[in-house]
């Protein structure tokens, strides 16, 4: 188990706010692999992930919910899931809208995860990202913990996408089990499922059996 700072209080986020998080959110996806992959111009990556993440937080706050530290450093987007998601109003356009000419790295994204995504109840962490000059002092483990907290009195499981090594190994010490890396495609960036918690009802395995990728709105 990791050690959880103590110094800092987790609430939810205010729309006031908006502006700060997605400048923390849009810095933190910006660099790596990931974003690497999908915007391959370095010069547009942090346009194109702001664009995306005030989409993302703006969605979050509607249909889910947002966590913050208090002092704005790390941001976590939730959504409680059941067997199949949320139908989102224009949630294509809206994608197009933000990421521009790579739009169609963004929409494969989604599509790889939503044929990986479990088909039981749970909590889904969509996006959790901590200000890069704050990073590796322990923001995003206080933002888990926060959530497990209520995850556990409920007694749900949860789920995430794991986008590098570093980041599934932190996963990893607060409860959540890996499971073999997807890709979108092939010289993409690997992608770890991992969940936590049990399951009901007799199901051996959360994830569905995909043969196919294929296309379903967040």
């Amino acid at each position: 188990m990791p050690t959880i700072r103590t110094d800092l209080t987790v609430r939810s986020a205010r729309a006031a706010e908006l502006p700060q998080i997605v400048s923390v959110m849009a810095a933190a996806f910006s660099t790596g692999t990931v974003a690497e992959w999908a915007v391959p111009e370095p010069a547009d990556r942090l346009a194109v992930f702001t664009g995306y993440m005030g989409l993302m937080l703006d969605l979050g706050m509607r249909y889910g919910w947002v966590d913050v530290t208090d002092d704005l450093s790390g941001a976590a987007i939730w959504y409680r899931r059941d067997d199949t998601p949320p139908r989102v109003p224009d949630h294509v356009y809206g994608l197009q809208e933000a990421t521009g000419r790579y739009a169609s790295r963004f929409l494969l994204l989604d599509a790889m995860f939503e044929a990986r995504h479990p088909q039981v109840p749970h909590w889904h962490l969509a996006y959790i990202g901590v200000n890069p000059q704050r990073q590796s002092q322990g923001i995003g483990s206080v933002l888990l913990a926060y959530a497990h907290e209520s995850l556990d009195r409920e007694n749900l499981p949860a789920y995430l996408e794991a986008s590098d090594p570093r980041n599934r190994d932190l996963y990893a010490r607060h409860g959540y089990k890996a499971e073999t890396p997807m890709m979108p495609a092939p010289a993409g960036p690997p992608f770890w499922p991992m969940w936590r918690g049990q399951l009901h009802g007799g199901a051996r395995s959360p994830f569905p059996q995909v043969s196919a990728l294929h296309r379903r709105s967040l």
